[in-house]
């Protein structure tokens, strides 16, 4: 057992000895939460063991399309991003903020209180997924008025994430600057390699954890072959732009984002003939705003019980792509769908930069793969680049 661990330390331990892991985060009292298999989908879910993680396990990732395919491979994290992200735990898709109760005819109110939740652990985040939470950072703390259930929530996290290997074809990380490679935010890092995890202790609570399990200090030529994975995955991604796959044989073409000048871009191109073309496409559906880490809009509305003594205020996600979310006295702001994706978009990858001073897109993919038509904004945005009745854009 190492008692010298510190933020920096690079350590190693076999394949199998991530159970310990486990139940030593399990022994503090956090809810683990990990990689699996549910409705075809690798999804986050409670982790009782490594047992559950699913080996071997590939996706396949297009516009509108997303496959998985079981291999013989040793491999424990080469999927992707799945539907699921951080979001889901920390700003869950619905929750009572404020609960109502009458009594003796005199109404009572209070908030649940969140300290009460379990701490949380979760295993197998990607870079992408920890720049998302850093932009929900931004939005549920940095902001005037702090969501008190996030920040609950988010003080006892404990993050173990994962360096990819691979990319999905819809994976843009590279061209946001948010990854493959793990640089930050983390309690810990783990780089898969044949038979071992390279781990990079990333906090005190991180050097804790790998204290208590039978990790030894990795060696030199496994710290490099462990860099490597993401600097050649890196690599891979940057020459997708120079090297595109021949149309006949059928692979999905690699994505990637031209982000220069792109707020004055997509300002300056309000009216673009795209934005037509596009909505007669997109249905509207919101598939791409609930699966997005980094969207956060939300709605609220009072339930009651059947006795009328007891009304729940319940907050849910909701999406800029529905009506009803722009509504006001005067009716919807945003009354046709080319008004709306364009308003999620130049959000996403305009303003976001004016009202957070970041952009609000990580690479992930997601709202690629997820479109049931396969709408791609990298596609879109590059259809306005070429089209484009802006000759200055600016540098963002």
């Amino acid at each position: 057992m190492m008692t010298d661990l510190t933020v920096g330390s690079l350590v190693e331990i076999p394949k199998s000895s991530l159970q310990q892991v486990v139940q030593i985060l399990q022994d503090l009292g956090y809810r683990v939460i990990g990689p699996r298999v549910e409705s075809e989908a690798v999804i986050y879910d409670d982790l009782e063991s490594v047992q559950q993680i699913p080996v071997g396990v590939l996706d396949h990732q297009d516009g509108g399309k997303y496959r998985l395919q079981q291999t013989d491979q040793d491999a424990w994290f080469d999927y992707v991003c799945g539907p699921h992200s951080l979001k889901n735990f920390l700003f869950p898709p619905r929750q009572t903020v404020l609960e109502s109760t009458r009594q003796d005819g005199v109404w009572e109110m209070k908030a649940p209180d969140v300290e009460d939740a379990p701490p949380l652990a979760v295993i197998g985040p990607r870079s992408c997924d920890l720049h998302a939470l850093r932009v929900q950072d931004r939005v549920f703390l940095e902001g005037a008025y702090v969501d008190p259930s996030y920040q609950a929530r988010r003080e006892k996290l404990f993050i173990a994430a994962v360096n990819c290997r691979r990319a999905a074809a819809t994976c843009f990380c590279h061209s946001m600057q948010t990854g493959p490679a793990v640089s930050s935010g983390f309690d810990l890092a783990l780089t898969e390699l044949d038979d071992r995890f390279v781990i990079e202790i990333g906090s005190q609570r991180g050097a804790e954890v790998m204290g208590g399990t039978d990790c030894s200090t990795s060696p030199p030529q496994n710290v490099q072959a462990a860099r490597s994975v993401s600097e050649q995955l890196e690599q891979s991604m940057h020459d997708r732009s120079q090297h595109p796959p021949e149309a006949a044989t059928g692979e999905p073409r690699g994505r990637w984002l031209d982000t220069s000048g792109i707020r004055d871009l997509l300002m300056h191109n309000l009216e673009h003939a795209r934005w037509n073309e596009v909505a007669e496409r997109c249905l509207a559906c919101a598939n791409c705003t609930m699966v997005c880490p980094t969207c956060f809009c939300s709605s609220v509305e009072e339930v009651a019980d059947l006795s009328g003594d007891h009304v729940a205020r319940e907050r849910s996600w909701d999406s800029c792509f529905t009506a009803e979310h722009s509504t006001m006295s005067g009716g919807a702001v945003h009354k046709s769908t080319k008004s709306r994706y364009r308003q999620w978009l130049t959000h996403k990858l305009a303003t976001w930069h004016d009202q957070f001073e970041m952009s609000g897109c990580v690479g992930c993919g997601r709202c690629i793969t997820w479109c049931p038509v396969g709408i791609d904004l990298t596609e879109e945005t590059a259809a306005i680049r070429a089209d484009s009745t802006n000759p200055s854009p600016g540098q963002l």
